[in-house]
């Protein structure tokens, strides 16, 4: 448990403790070493290790990683996509083209590579990463925290970021944690090999009736390979307990393995991840600590992607600390959640709503269908998906800008090798 630390003035091993070596985790800590910090990242994990993802990033994503100056060409399976191909409920089949030859509106990298190039692109910048450290209780007081790393050394701190996923520990140890509490969705994913049809090379999103507003996906990646997978709301049609004996049938649907092609193989073990997507709800932070990515349930509710606004709410943690370093911790957490509040929130809700039009298969097909109807709007609502812009920019004056949906992509100026 968490508890007051009455030790006597110490010094500071670091200003900011990191705990959690994630997207979330490493965009914080870029983002405070470029104002000054003294950073260290801690992750109880050894890398390059895996993590259960549909390793797809939307143009919100690369825009944010070329921020953070991130080299795409670090990860060697990275796979650059020019189009999206959509499968309505009723089964009518839509291509969405992405801009061509002006940056990277939208890609494929495996996070097995993805998190380990974020960690060495953080070393190479000069922050100190440290694995195989578990962190294992804190106490905290108006000016420090201090950090137990399984139970061999302290780390203290003046402020500290739990980038520590859905289960977080460090929200566990502040009692924070809710009961039970099992993700808005989840998801299912299998990498296939050998894959001769047509999601060789296509992005392709199904619109399964059965599993709206869910959906099934199939993402390329190099060689071949590509990632498959589902994702469900929980209290839908299907439960969590039903995935694994869907999983078969899902892929024997005509179509499903019709892209896949009759070579394909089903390569590795399955995967299952629980999805967190309250954003509007969840614990934010407590004292001198703030929780970032699938600690603060950042995930898009709409779609379940979760890297762009996991790097974002690092991003943004790190800028809160950076503005209120002199300042005391309630007006720390203030800063941060009206940050979040500014840049999370309206497109949260937004993409609830579209959630809730999404369960009607009548409305779903609807939808793609007025998308595909010119040149333009295959264009844009594709740019949309992808979170080119926010997802409820138009509702949101503040957020407008020039060139609206006109913007190249990211990495424009150094493309992949």
């Amino acid at each position: 448990m968490a508890k007051n630390s009455s030790l006597s003035a110490v010094a500071f091993t670091c200003d900011v403790l990191v705990v959690g070596a994630g997207p979330a985790g490493i965009a914080a800590a870029l983002t405070l070493h470029a104002a000054g910090k003294h950073v260290i990242v801690i992750d109880k994990a050894e890398f390059p290790r895996d993590k259960c993802c549909g390793d797809g990033l939307t143009t919100g994503a690369l825009r944010l990683l070329d921020e953070l100056g991130f080299d795409p060409n670090t990860v060697s399976s990275w796979r650059q996509c020019d189009e999206v191909w959509l499968r309505s409920p009723r089964g009518r089949e839509t291509m969405l083209p992405l801009p061509r030859n002006s940056g990277q509106f939208a890609a494929i990298a495996p996070r097995l590579k993805l998190d380990n190039a974020l960690v060495e692109h953080a070393r190479a910048s000069g922050i100190e990463v440290r694995e195989n450290h578990e962190f294992a209780e804190l106490a905290q007081n108006d000016d420090r925290v201090v950090v137990e790393i399984g139970g061999r050394e302290s780390i203290t701190s003046r402020h500290l970021i739990a980038a520590d996923g859905m289960w977080s520990p460090v929200r566990k140890s502040l009692g924070l944690s809710t009961a039970g509490y099992l993700g808005e969705w989840h998801a299912f994913r299998q990498y296939a090999d050998k894959v001769e049809g047509p999601a060789k090379d296509r992005l392709y999103v199904w619109f399964e009736k059965d599993l709206l507003p869910g959906y099934a996906w199939s993402f390329p990646l190099a060689n071949g390979r590509v990632n498959i997978g589902f994702g469900i709301l929980r209290g839908g049609k299907h439960s969590v307990q039903d995935m694994k004996q869907l999983w078969p049938e899902i892929l024997a649907r005509p179509h499903i393995a019709a892209a896949l092609g009759a070579s394909a193989e089903m390569v590795d073990r399955h995967t299952a991840w629980p999805i967190p997507a309250r954003v509007t709800t969840a614990p934010l932070g407590s004292g001198r600590v703030l929780f970032v990515g699938d600690a603060a349930c950042v995930t898009d509710t709409l779609t379940g992607e979760g890297i762009g606004q996991a790097l974002l709410s690092g991003i943004l943690a790190a800028r809160a600390i950076s503005e209120c370093a002199d300042m005391n911790q309630v007006t720390l957490q203030s800063r941060y959640r009206k940050m979040l509040k500014q840049n999370l929130f309206a497109d949260h809700r937004m993409s609830a709503l579209l959630g809730f039009v999404l369960r009607s298969p009548l409305l779903a097909s609807g939808a793609l269908r007025i998308a595909s109807l010119t040149s333009w709007s295959r264009r844009n609502f594709a740019r949309w998906m992808f979170e080119d812009e926010p997802r409820a920019a138009v509702f949101t004056p503040r957020r407008w800008h020039r060139g609206f949906l006109k913007r190249s992509g990211a990495f424009a100026d150094s493309p992949p090798r």
